[in-house]
């Protein structure tokens, strides 16, 4: 460097077993780059065992910046086995490298970890699949242990809260239900009739639309926005209880956190679904005529009439089975998140995403199941 810059000095002999390397002058920002490099140079050949001495005895003033890479390098050395001391730093040098913590203990360098291969992300995300099931059928005994106890002791349920409840999952869920469940009986109209009328079966829209809404679409929609609403609520507000350990002060008081707070959630949602697929029942139906009517100008007496021969009681039952279900399946899963949660706001909405998306994987099993067991049964 030219004459008056600060320096970097060769490596010298040892001393007392350690190298020495020594820094001259005044550092700013611009000669941050040039000390890491010669420094790097100058220590390229060290290797473990090795020992250097960094002398900063006359460097007469030094910046952040720079330092920060000389501790960088020192960093480094450790990693490679290399001991490194800075020594003769004067007064306000001195400060500086104790606010950048320098004369602590060099930070061991993580090492980058090597990508995970398919094969061990698939057995891994197959052994999380596996614990969470097991945490959610251990959950469900616990339920069925707090029912039995609310069925032994009534006046131990949490009873004042189940109304409120059904008004929140219930009666709050009707309009955004009717209206999603009328598109849906529309659409499926819509979409057969062109094909129906070909053959000359306009008719037969009615039949479509009524199995496939009372057995199928219509508790399935139904679960689904349920799901959304007041699943990721219940693993939201149980969640928020857990971090705020709100649920830790239940258990101190004496109460049964399920049969204070799971049980009338589960009660409430059992008690909904069967009336929220009714009335999405019907008015899918409604939104099936109402398509049919628009695309083949046919009459209601013509539709009513299909539906009487396509639909019996069983039909409307079959979705109202699958309704309980899926309300046991949305409240047990969505408590359960909830009771799992940890870490803050951040594991209130990991848990809140997790118990969503569960939820829907589990109500197409469930779903499929019940057709299954119902086909097997020629019902």
């Amino acid at each position: 460097m030219a004459p008056g810059h600060p320096v970097v000095g060769r490596l010298g002999e040892q001393v007392h077993d350690r190298h020495r390397v020594s820094l001259r002058g005044s550092f700013d920002a611009d000669d941050a780059g040039a000390v890491w490099t010669g420094l790097r140079r100058e220590t390229a050949g060290l290797g473990r065992g090795d020992a250097v001495e960094v002398d900063l005895s006359h460097v007469t003033g030094i910046d952040g910046r720079t330092l920060a890479l000389i501790l960088d390098v020192r960093d480094e050395l450790a990693a490679r086995g290399v001991t490194t001391e800075l020594t003769g730093a004067r007064a306000h040098v001195r400060e500086l490298i104790e606010l950048h913590a320098g004369d602590a203990a060099p930070r061991a360098r993580r090492r980058r970890r090597r990508p995970e291969s398919f094969l061990a992300e698939v057995g891994r995300r197959t052994l999380e699949v596996v614990v969470e099931a097991r945490n959610v059928l251990g959950f469900f005994g616990a339920v069925l242990r707090a029912a039995a106890g609310v069925v032994a002791a009534p006046r131990t349920g949490n009873w004042r809260q189940v109304l409120p409840t059904m008004e929140r999952t219930g009666a709050d869920a009707v309009p955004i239900v009717l209206l999603v469940n009328f598109l849906v009986g529309f659409v499926l109209a819509y979409q057969a009739s062109s094909q129906l009328h070909q053959v000359g079966a306009d008719r037969y829209v009615a039949h479509l639309v009524g199995l496939s809404m009372t057995r199928e679409m219509a508790p399935l929609m139904t679960a689904i926005i349920v799901c959304g609403r007041s699943g990721a609520g219940f693993a939201a507000e149980l969640g928020t209880m857990k971090v705020g350990e709100e649920i830790d002060a239940l258990r101190t008081m004496g109460f049964s956190p399920v049969r204070y707070l799971v049980l009338p959630r589960m009660l409430a949602l059992v008690l909904v679904m069967p009336i929220l697929t009714l009335l999405a029942d019907a008015i899918g139906v409604f939104g099936g005529y109402a398509a049919a009517a628009h695309t083949l100008d046919l009459s209601g007496l013509t539709y009513l009439r299909g539906l009487r021969d396509a639909l019996d009681g069983w039909d409307v039952l079959t979705g109202v089975i699958k309704s309980v279900a899926f309300g046991v399946a949305i409240a047990l899963i969505a408590c359960q998140q909830g009771f799992a949660t940890s870490g803050g706001a951040e594991g209130v909405g990991r848990r809140t995403t997790a118990s969503v998306v569960t939820i829907l994987f589990v109500l197409i099993l469930l779903d499929t199941g019940f057709t299954v067991l119902f086909k097997a049964f020629a019902v």
